[in-house]
């Protein structure tokens, strides 16, 4: 499992570089706000992506299942916050309501990842 969220995390970070140079260099017609927007999700989905290759690292060191569990929070939080900021920021879709809900995720990705830590045996 732990190869998963490692490939997983490389994958959004990557995601994340992409995004931040679209960002850079080719949303100048842009204004602020959607610029920060971007911005934000951009810096919320590349802090995820190291959290991801962590709980690939910790799922092979012990972190047992909670940390899998972990990983999956994360990886599905960056998907409906990122994507949620992203589809409104980018493509004025109305999906807005997806990012408190990944970001309710990814909040518990760490409590997760706290828990498993404690738990170590």
């Amino acid at each position: 499992m732990g190869r998963v969220w490692i490939g997983a995390g490389a994958l959004v970070g990557m995601g994340a570089v992409a995004m931040a140079a679209l960002g850079a260099h080719s949303l100048n017609g842009f204004g602020p706000a959607r610029l920060a927007m971007v911005e934000s999700a951009v810096r919320m989905q590349g802090w995820h992506a190291l959290a991801l290759l962590g709980c690939g690292l910790w799922v092979g060191q012990g972190g047992g299942r909670l940390a899998g569990f972990a990983g999956a929070a994360f990886l599905v939080g960056i998907l409906l916050f990122c994507g949620g900021v992203y589809g409104l920021a980018l493509l004025s879709w109305p999906v807005a309501f997806l990012a408190p809900i990944g970001g309710s995720l990814l909040m518990l990705g760490w409590a997760l990842l706290f828990v498993s830590a404690l738990l170590r045996r």
